[in-house]
């Protein structure tokens, strides 16, 4: 954990590119998205265009090399050489001086590097895009560009924890119909998910090492983040970023 101009920033310890996982804490928003709020749809805009500047600043980059997604809580994954906007739910590049970044509020955010081929890739892990295996997605465009699973260093930041996670019946039974059985709780007011166990068992299928997936372990109804459950719709974002300086 590090503290850059007032921000709260996670990190994993494994990754060696520049990367955060942001919390809501630090920044200039107010009201129901008070603190470091990177989405710009409901707050204003001047103030997430400060915000975006603040994090972006603290890891040498710019808001103009941001790599950023309209996300749809799909599988597509996007191979981008700059930075821009595109419609998806990951990333990937080989290119120094663009930061991959995704926005999430319970959903599971994906970092991912190959040190060694230069490649890096995010994406956006809800239940729809862990039940599709957007990390088997992500790992496979990687490898396009170069990387091998094996030398992939994973990261799946802060999302919303099993014991906050109740689902339908109907989620339940998709997860058991796809292989991931293993990660529905039953509990006394219905089946539950571990989208951070979901996530890292793809990660896993997908052939990234097991000493190289780290998990934060973090909830994102505790009160350091941006929580669309807890807040019942009305809250701001956090990002999870990772780049190569050029």
């Amino acid at each position: 954990m590090t503290r850059d101009t007032g921000l709260m920033l996670l990190h994993a310890p494994h990754l060696s590119a520049p990367h955060a996982f942001t919390t809501r804490l630090g920044g200039v928003s107010g009201g129901p998205y008070a603190g470091l709020n990177l989405d710009d749809r409901e707050d204003d805009a001047q103030a997430v265009q400060e915000n975006r500047a603040r994090l972006t600043g603290a890891l040498g980059f710019t808001p103009a090399q941001v790599a950023r997604l309209t996300q749809v809580h799909g599988t597509d994954v996007v191979t981008v050489t700059s930075g821009g906007h595109w419609t998806g739910d990951a990333l990937v590049t080989d290119r120094a001086g663009v930061l991959l970044a995704i926005g999430t509020a319970d959903c599971y955010p994906l970092l991912l590097e190959d040190p060694e081929a230069g490649v890096l890739g995010a994406a956006h892990a809800g239940w729809k895009g862990t039940l599709g295996r957007v990390a088997q997605r992500t790992v496979d465009a990687m490898t396009a560009l170069g990387a091998h699973p094996e030398r992939i260093r994973a990261a799946v930041g802060p999302g919303i924890c099993a014991a906050a996670y109740p689902v339908g019946g109907a989620v339940a039974d998709a997860f058991r119909g796809a292989g991931l059985g293993e990660f529905v709780q039953a509990r006394g007011d219905g089946p539950h998910l571990d989208l951070a166990g979901a996530n890292r068992a793809v990660l896993l299928e997908a052939g990234v090492p097991d000493a190289q997936v780290w998990v934060s372990g973090r909830c994102s109804t505790e009160g350091d983040f941006y929580s669309f459950r807890r807040d019942a719709g009305v809250t701001g974002r956090m990002w999870a970023v990772i780049g190569r300086a050029a």
